[in-house]
């Protein structure tokens, strides 16, 4: 387990329980109480966490976790969800594309896609983003158009928010939009934590003519602080195996296409 998984597993142990020992927590991930001394000393540098003698405390909030801790979790899942959601895409449209880990593996299958790069013409594909880091990987690693969103940057997300993004957005038409959530549930639709990235995603769903959510399976059923947008607004929502029957039977049940990857 590296160093962001670690820290990732000891804030949800934190999330859940409020107080952690070194001693449990080094038993707890197998690893010796010296690391986990040093990850909760570099935690709590970080303001994540307070320390305590012999251990470490919640600070009371409900993690976001900066995008660079969260990638370890469900990767293989995100990975699948992300080829997968790639797969929708068709050459010569235009994507709206949001922040997260998941979309930054549609990202990454998007940019290696030979008939959306092979064009002796220009640009395939255009894709309009607010995250910086997708625009990142599409432009290092493809000849495809990107369209960044302006705004302020949330840090953990890298995402741009605000109005001078939203003026943007409402001026271009998208022929999908591939967006990650932070919960989705069949009767509440989808979410997200921080009401900027929500209000964001939000002006995508109403210039797309498609909307499709991609979200692994532990975010199935769930609810966040901001919505996005109603259940009857999402076409498709791209998941992984993992997710529970029943919750797939509803979210059909609402008229949405699941795929499970």
């Amino acid at each position: 387990m590296d160093r962001y998984a670690r820290w990732n597993a000891l804030l949800e142990m934190l999330t859940d329980s409020g107080r952690v020992s070194v001693e449990e927590a080094a038993e707890r991930l197998d690893v010796s109480q010296a690391t986990i001394r040093r990850d909760f000393d570099q935690l709590a540098q970080q303001q994540m966490i307070t320390r305590t003698r012999g251990g470490a405390v919640a600070n009371g909030v409900s993690y976001d976790l900066p995008l660079r801790y969260k990638t370890a979790k469900h990767s293989a899942e995100k990975q699948r969800i992300g080829t997968a959601a790639a797969a929708l895409v068709a050459p010569g449209t235009v994507v709206g594309l949001n922040g997260g880990t998941t979309s930054t593996e549609v990202a990454r299958a998007l940019a290696v896609r030979p008939d959306l790069n092979t064009s002796a013409e220009g640009a395939q594909l255009t894709v309009v983003t607010n995250a910086l880091n997708i625009a990142n990987e599409l432009l290092v690693r493809s000849r495809m158009k990107v369209v960044v969103a302006g705004g302020v940057v949330r840090p953990k997300s890298f995402e741009l928010v605000g109005p001078l993004g939203g003026a943007l957005l409402r001026e271009v038409t998208l022929d999908i939009a591939l967006l990650g959530v932070d919960a989705i549930d069949p009767q509440l639709g989808a979410a997200a934590h921080h009401e900027g990235e929500a209000a964001m995603n939000n002006l995508m769903v109403a210039r797309a003519k498609r909307v499709v959510i991609i979200a692994d399976s532990s975010k199935l059923g769930g609810h966040a602080f901001a919505r996005i947008c109603p259940v009857d607004r999402v076409e498709t929502l791209v998941t992984d195996s993992g997710a529970a029957p029943e919750v797939v039977d509803a979210f059909r049940a609402a008229g949405v296409h699941v795929i499970c990857a």
